[in-house]
């Protein structure tokens, strides 16, 4: 394996709905043999009920999922305190990051949200706003 790309709730909402951009993305790093991946909260996030289960269920197996051990947990909270940011508000960007950050390098996260995971995740990953 040679890196790791990270879907957040948009890049994975994105990949259910078949988004060029991502299905790109997803086609590159297969290619490249770079580890696709999502945090297991991510599944819950990204669900719209409008979504086929089917659909859903299909685009989740093109991904690798990683739980959010307590390792991933403890470093998504230091991440929060050191960007002066609440849990409440941001814990699902927080465990993003951590899972990012815990990933083998170099990473790339797709995100809606660049500003916040830049933040969290600081030059360490690489942070793409889809």
């Amino acid at each position: 394996m040679s890196g790791t790309l990270v879907l957040d709730c948009e890049g994975l909402s994105k990949l259910v709905r078949r988004s060029p951009e991502v299905t790109e993305w997803l086609v590159a790093a297969e290619e490249e043999d770079i580890r696709v991946i999502t945090s297991s909260v991510t599944l819950v996030e990204a669900r719209d009920p409008k979504v086929n289960q089917a659909r859903f269920d299909y685009a989740v197996s093109r991904v690798n999922i990683v739980p959010p051990t307590e390792a991933i947990a403890r470093h998504a909270s230091k991440l929060l305190a050191a960007a002066g940011l609440h849990g409440h508000k941001y814990a699902l960007d927080a465990i993003v990051a951590a899972t990012a950050l815990a990933a083998p390098a170099p990473v790339t996260v797709l995100t809606s949200d660049p500003e916040d995971l830049r933040v969290l995740c600081r030059p360490d990953v690489r942070v793409i706003k889809v």
